[in-house]
């Protein structure tokens, strides 16, 4: 799969789309990413310069749209789903050092594009799946993508009636004529031609209704049959958009084409339950996102749509409010949180930001506001506690304040002498034991679980008796290492804090059980 004329169409919603719909028609399907930057993975990126970094089972760091896959079709992703240029060309690097081209010239062509066709074929060789959807990031034309189309062109070849082109292309709507435009979808069509990639199938991304007349002209210079130019129209939702692409018959035509049998009529009776919980919702809610990259939402994905899926459980309508924690001081804390029914703080890294989300925890936790900490956010419940409770005076993490006379969150032991920053976090699922009593077993109804992490920073064991003798218990606890997961304050209405990230795991039919429980304190408690 392939985009055009411009960028963030959503590759990655329609990619989804169409592989629920053959899921649901009973195939095994996965999807990937190939990402054209030269960074190894995203765990190193700026979340404004690229969003959330979505992190696996497996413990790999990767693009938000493995989230999209993962929520969409309720099955994990690993590293093998997220493929960048950083990663092809330090795998052929390493490959020519080991000698392993005889001697050859490592070029582009072969090498790179072999290397990208070995990351494709990799995912389908193992036997797990029927089909296997790839999406190259960016827009045709772009000169990093180049490579990828060329490999992809190249597989198209070698695999004949196995493969087909999607192209996702944009048709722009003129107010001033009151007309859709098809030119830039016949440019973009054209310079795919150019690289020698004859699209198959044909979305198109509008804001109106496409007339029979306007997929004819398409259909007819992009030399794609008609029934192949599918419409995909501005929806509410994200969730909806397989529904529209069941009624374009856009997983028909990709089995006819891949001469597949069309099998069962599509199950979404699931589906179709939850948007009909999202579109009537019997009770609104106001949830206080604290956090710092609040002005590009997609930095908190996968906390927005989880706070949707657990929204759609419990029948209502939860409104996402963005506080930006830069802006949370002592002055304005009453007006920037009035309003809001329960208070949710962030994930992060680095110091910016820290002390309007210590006053946001403090305002939640002394006004029995429901609370949910994630990951530094249950490190900022700690803090705030030893700072407002315990009387420790200057007490922090040791990531913000290296010479705190109480490091109550500090570096872990494993982490301690590491230098390099990409892929060297406590990453992935490890193991959490809950105690019977507690918010958080209640929540998932069983003692053990497994959930996905990424930090260097863990509660230090040296205090805990004093924060338990407060009113501050650690109720899940790594059977391992010992390492607290949850924090909770049993007199609260509901304040759970946890190290690890269950926003990731959260899908449209498994909602997350943390979340779930949030949103129905948050319900209870405004009642």
């Amino acid at each position: 799969m392939t985009g055009g004329v411009t960028s963030s169409l959503g590759k990655g919603i329609i990619a989804s789309s169409l592989a629920k719909l053959l899921q649901s028609r009973g195939y095994k399907v996965t999807i990937q990413k190939l990402d054209p930057y030269i960074n190894v993975d995203p765990g190193t990126l700026n979340p404004y310069e690229h969003g959330e970094c979505f992190v696996t089972e497996d413990g790999a760091e990767t693009d938000l749209d493995l989230g999209h896959y993962e929520r969409f079709l309720n099955t994990p992703t690993s590293q093998a789903n997220n493929v960048t240029t950083g990663r092809i060309y330090q795998s052929v690097i390493n490959k020519e050092r080991r000698g392993d081209y005889l001697g050859k010239t490592v070029q582009i062509i072969p090498h790179i594009t072999d290397e990208i066709k070995r990351y494709i074929k990799v995912l389908g060789s193992k036997k797990k799946f029927d089909v296997v959807i790839s999406e190259i990031g960016g827009t045709v034309g772009d000169i990093e993508s180049l490579p990828y189309v060329e490999a992809v062109r190249q597989l198209k070849w070698e695999m004949g009636e196995n493969a087909l082109f999607i192209h996702l292309t944009l048709v722009p709507y003129l107010s001033a004529s009151g007309e859709l435009k098809t030119k830039p979808t016949q440019h973009s069509v054209k310079m795919l031609l150019e690289n020698g990639v004859q699209p198959d199938v044909l979305v198109l991304r509008t804001e109106h209704k496409l007339t029979p007349d306007i997929k004819r002209k398409v259909a007819q210079f992009c030399n794609v049959e008609q029934e192949a130019v599918i419409e995909s129209i501005d929806v509410p939702t994200i969730y909806e958009v397989p529904i529209k692409m069941k009624e374009e018959q856009l997983d028909e035509i990709v089995l006819k084409k891949l001469g597949l049998p069309l099998g069962v009529s599509p199950q979404l009776e699931a589906w179709n339950d939850f948007l009909r919980r999202c579109k009537n919702p019997k009770q609104k809610i106001k949830i206080g996102l604290v956090g710092k990259y609040v002005e590009l939402h997609d930095a908190y994905k996968s906390i927005s749509e989880a706070l949707i899926h657990a929204g759609a459980a419990n029948e209502a309508d939860v409104e996402i409010s963005w506080i930006h924690s830069e802006r949370v001081n002592q002055e304005n804390l009453e007006r920037k949180l009035k309003g809001c029914d329960g208070i949710l703080v962030a994930p992060g890294f680095g110091h910016r930001g820290i002390e309007g989300k210590i006053l946001a925890t403090r305002y939640a936790r002394e006004n029995k506001i429901p609370f949910f900490g994630i990951c530094l956010g249950m490190q900022i419940a700690v803090i705030e506690f030893a700072q407002n409770v315990l009387n420790m005076c200057g007490a922090d993490s040791s990531e913000m304040n290296p010479s705190t006379k109480y490091p109550v969150i500090d570096l872990m032991e494993e982490q301690k002498g590491i230098i390099e920053k990409g892929g060297t976090m406590r990453l992935g699922a490890y193991a959490c034991q809950l105690k019977k009593d507690s918010k958080a077993f209640t929540a998932y109804n069983r003692g053990k679980i497994h959930e996905r992490h990424r930090h260097r920073y863990e509660f230090n064991d040296k205090y805990l008796k004093d924060f338990e003798s407060a009113g501050m218990k650690a109720v899940g606890i790594n059977p391992d290492t010992r390492l607290v997961e949850v924090m909770e304050i049993p007199e609260h209405p509901w304040f759970v804090g946890v190290q690890f990230h269950p926003e990731y795991s959260s899908t449209v039919l498994k909602p997350h059980p943390l979340f779930v429980a949030f949103v129905d304190a948050v319900l209870k408690n405004k009642k």
